[in-house]
Formats: structure tokens, C-alpha cells, sequence
């Protein structure tokens, strides 16, 4: 599943976990410092600004926070730009992997993509707050706002927006490719053994469609928890600041950074309460692709065979179908209730965080629009296996089924599910 598409995965996928940590502790640490003497931007007219005056005005420091800003972000890319060339080159010469150009180049820009979006989330978060400040300050005193004003700032949103629009647009795009590769390389590789595992329960379907599912739900996945990440070292430094504005919590009272401590408990409480509904349900998905598989190989049989796909053997095969099917969809019920229950409910839970400093005026509608947006995309990555868990138990089924293959390719004996099958 892996060895076909990406050179030494274990290794390859571990170096770039340390890799990627070793970037980031070193860029908030020590790199992001140096970039007044080592930044290239100097060279496009994008200079470091001279340190302000202690009696400088809000103009003043209004632009020189918009220089630092600018000159930081050229800096950020320079050095994302050295880290990614690094890693790509070690592996591009030492891992010799004949689907390298796409696997680790394509793995590369994925990251760099939804790190991008990750950013672009951020930079809407800043436009909401000052867009609904303008908009508490022209309901607090109506016709201080010139119209021209109020359009100016919708308009100054348009360029991320169509931005963040074509970025998605091309990786969505770029990605379809990515995954058909990989689907690629597995089916090149399992039909290459063919001989061996064609006794193997639904083999043509494993080859012919559970390598794309895999493919496509393991991009998938790895990308929703990059971003969920990315979202956190983007946004928690963000809530984190803003937690300042809330001082109390209700029922509990003053709590260090609330925002920050409900939003880790509130998640950590979603997670393992959706485990739980949860637990049986990656099992029935397996078993039921196993009578899916029986029931369909018995009608293709009979295509050919006027001794197979009789009615009594198809009415027997399909009533195990819809056992397992009735019995996925009573787990599914429960699941669905808490998943739903708790989804709906969370919607809420800043509201019912912020109640008090909203009672005592404590920040501004723009603050406020700031702290909820914050919130969301922060308890949404701490919520990674919520969000993911059908996905995740879909994936499950596939591996295993996947798995099998690759037990009897490395002369190995079949996992317990499919040799009970086997016998009967």
C-alpha cells in the first residue's frame, strides 16, 4: 500500500514529522529573528522597518506593524522555501523510488498548499474583526460611516476570496492526480502478483477499487490532519491572545486562558464519547464488504455458469447482506445521535463561555467575531477524530481488506476474518 508509491515510507514519513517539528521550533525560536540581516526582500524593495520611537503616534505604529508584518511574511517564505528544498533533495537522491517525482514532490506541495489555506483562514479572521467593528460603530452612531467606507472594506475581502478560490480549485485538481498515481503504483504492484492472491476473496474488486479508495482516503485524512495541525499552531497563539479579553467562566469562575482550556476539554470530552458510540463500527464495515463481496462473486458465477446463482443461494447470500446491513444501521443510529448531539451542541458552547464578559461589554463586536471564529477553528482540529471518524472506520475496512493481500504476497497466512471465509 505504501512501499508501491513512496520510497521507504516509515522512514520517509518520520523524517518529515521531525523535520517539519525541527523547522517550526527553529523559526518561532531563533530564524524569524534573523531575518533583518539574512532576508532576501531587500532585493524587491521589502525592508525590515527601522525601530519605532517610544513617543511614536498610532499612525506611526500602525505602519510600522504593517512593514514588520510584510518584510516577515517574504522572510517566512524564503525560509520554508530552504526547508522544503532540503528535504525534498535528501529525498529525491536517497530514496530511488520510481514514483519519487510524485510522491515526494506531490507530498511537498500538498503540505505547502494547506499550510496555505491555513493562512488564508487566518487572514479572514483579521478582515471579520475589523469589518464588524465598522459595523458596531455605524449601529452605535448611525451615518458616522461613509457607504464608500463600508463597500471599501467588502471589496478589500474580494482578493482573498478569488485567492483562496483558486487555490483550492488547483489542488483539488493537482490532488486528483496525486491520488491516481498512488492508485497506480498499488495496482501495478498487486496485479504484478497476481497469481498468488487471486484465490483471495474479492481480489479483482481489491485491486480494482479498494486501491483507489485507499489512495483517496488516505490523502484525505493526511491532509485534514495536517491542516488540523497547521490550524493549531496558526490559531491557538491567536485565542490564546485573545482569551485575555475573557477573565471568567460560568459555574467554574476565573480561569487562566479560558478560551484555550474549554476549547482542549470540550474536545477531549467529543473525542472519547464518539470513540465509545463508536467502537463496533469499523468491524461491521468489514464484514459487511466481506458478504457484499460473497453476494456479488456468486451472481458474476452465474453469468457463466447456469449451476451457480441459484435462488436459494442468492436468497441465502443476501440475507446475510442485510443482517449485517440492519445491524450497521442500529450502530449507526446511536452514533449518529451523540455525533449529531454533540455537533449541535458545541455551536453553542462559546456563546455559553463568553456570556459574562459579553454581559460587561468586555470587547468589541469585532473582538468578539474574532474570539468565536478563533474558537471554531480551534476546537475543529482538536476535534480530528470527530470530524473523521466514519472516514476513519471506512478506511479500516479497506486496509484490512488490503492487508490481506499482502499477508499472502510475503507468504503469510490469511488475517482470521478471510480464512473463516475461505473455509466456508
Amino acid at each position: 500500500m505504501f512501499h508501491s508509491f513512496f520510497p521507504k515510507p516509515k522512514l520517509f514519513f518520520l523524517s518529515f514529522a521531525l523535520w517539519a517539528l525541527i523547522c517550526v521550533i527553529g523559526w518561532y525560536s531563533v530564524i524569524q529573528d534573523l531575518g533583518s540581516a539574512l532576508s532576501l526582500g531587500s532585493w524587491f524593495g521589502v525592508h525590515f522597518p527601522d525601530a519605532l520611537a517610544s513617543d511614536a503616534d498610532t499612525a506611526a505604529q500602525a505602519a510600522f506593524q504593517s512593514a514588520q508584518s510584510t518584510a516577515l511574511d517574504v522572510w517566512l517564505y524564503q525560509y520554508m522555501s530552504l526547508c522544503y528544498g532540503l528535504f525534498v533533495g535528501f529525498w529525491m537522491i536517497y530514496g530511488g523510488q520510481k514514483w519519487s517525482k510524485w510522491s515526494v514532490l506531490g507530498s511537498a506541495g500538498i503540505v505547502f498548499i494547506t499550510w496555505f489555506q491555513v493562512q488564508v483562514s487566518v487572514m479572514l479572521n483579521e478582515w471579520y474583526g475589523k469589518f464588524y467593528d465598522l459595523i458596531q460603530n455605524a449601529l452605535a452612531s448611525p451615518n458616522s460611516i461613509p457607504i464608500a467606507t463600508y463597500y471599501s472594506e467588502l471589496s478589500s475581502v474580494a482578493i482573498i476570496i478569488m485567492v483562496a478560490i483558486t487555490v483550492a480549485v488547483l489542488s483539488n485538481f493537482f490532488v486528483s492526480h496525486f491520488v491516481f498515481r498512488w492508485r497506480t503504483a498499488m495496482t501495478s504492484y498487486y496485479t504484478s502478483k497476481w497469481s498468488q492472491v487471486r484465490h483471495i476473496e474479492g481480489a479483482s474488486q481489491r485491486i480494482q477499487e479498494d486501491t483507489m479508495r485507499f489512495a483517496s482516503i488516505v490523502e484525505g485524512l493526511g491532509v485534514s490532519l495536517l491542516r488540523s495541525i497547521m490550524t493549531l499552531i496558526a490559531f491557538l497563539p491567536i485565542l490564546w491572545s485573545l482569551s485575555g479579553y475573557v477573565k471568567t467562566l460560568p459555574l467554574i469562575g476565573e480561569v487562566p486562558q479560558a478560551l484555550v482550556f474549554t476549547a482542549i476539554m470540550w474536545s477531549i470530552f467529543g473525542t472519547l464519547l464518539l470513540a465509545l458510540a463508536g467502537i463496533k463500527l469499523p468491524g461491521l464495515e468489514f464484514k459487511n464488504q466481506r458478504v457484499e463481496a460473497a453476494y456479488r462473486k456468486e451472481l458474476v458465477y452465474g453469468e457463466d455458469h447456469p449451476e451457480r446463482a441459484t435462488p436459494i443461494s442468492l436468497e441465502e447470500l443476501f440475507a446475510n447482506v442485510r443482517k449485517n446491513y440492519f445491524r450497521l444501521y442500529k450502530n449507526y443510529l446511536y452514533f449518529n445521535i451523540v455525533r449529531f448531539g454533540y455537533i449541535n451542541v458545541g455551536q453553542f458552547v462559546p456563546l455559553i463561555v463568553l456570556a459574562p464578559s459579553i454581559i460587561a461589554g468586555a470587547f468589541t463586536l469585532g473582538i468578539m467575531q474574532r474570539v468565536l471564529n478563533a474558537f471554531n477553528q480551534v476546537e475543529n482540529s482538536f476535534q480530528y477524530l470527530i470530524n473523521s471518524w466514519t472516514t476513519i472506520v471506512e478506511l479500516l475496512s479497506i486496509y484490512k481488506r488490503l492487508k490481506a493481500f499482502e499477508a499472502v504476497i510475503n507468504d503469510g497466512n490469511l488475517p482470521k476474518e478471510d480464512q473463516t471465509y475461505m473455509e466456508k
